[in-house]
């Protein structure tokens, strides 16, 4: 199957907070909240079927995390239109994070709109 890039899917991230008080195993003691917009700003509706977040810690190991739909939805945008939604993960130390949302267009063409890059700074005194 082909997947392309959807010009004007649009992926922003809104905030990540540093969250000591949440619970989080010890082999991973730093959790992060972070907000996500999906904008499609293209010309045609698309739902999201699923994500893939990839996470580099800064000892060069990689978490890759998939699924299908978003925070247990499967969001269907329409032209102007976005979804926002919060969620969290918990890390052992920095991390870069990338990946990218993939969807479907009401003709089943298969999209994707790209994570931009970002970052999870553990504050020097955690």
């Amino acid at each position: 199957m082909q997947i392309e890039e959807l010009i004007g899917l649009r992926v922003n991230i809104d905030d990540v907070l540093y969250m000591p008080s949440l619970e989080a195993p010890s082999d991973r003691p730093h959790p992060f909240v972070y907000f996500v917009t999906i904008q499609n700003e293209s010309d045609e509706p698309v739902t999201i079927r699923g994500r893939k977040w990839v996470l580099s810690q800064d000892n060069g190991e990689k978490v890759i995390v998939e699924g299908d739909g978003v925070v247990g939805q499967f969001p269907r945008l329409e032209v102007g239109a976005d979804f926002s939604y919060n969620s969290y993960h918990v890390i052992g130390e920095s991390s870069s994070v990338e990946g990218a949302f993939f969807g479907e267009t009401e003709e089943g063409r298969a999209v994707f709109a790209k994570i931009p890059p970002f970052d999870l700074n553990v504050p020097n005194w955690a």
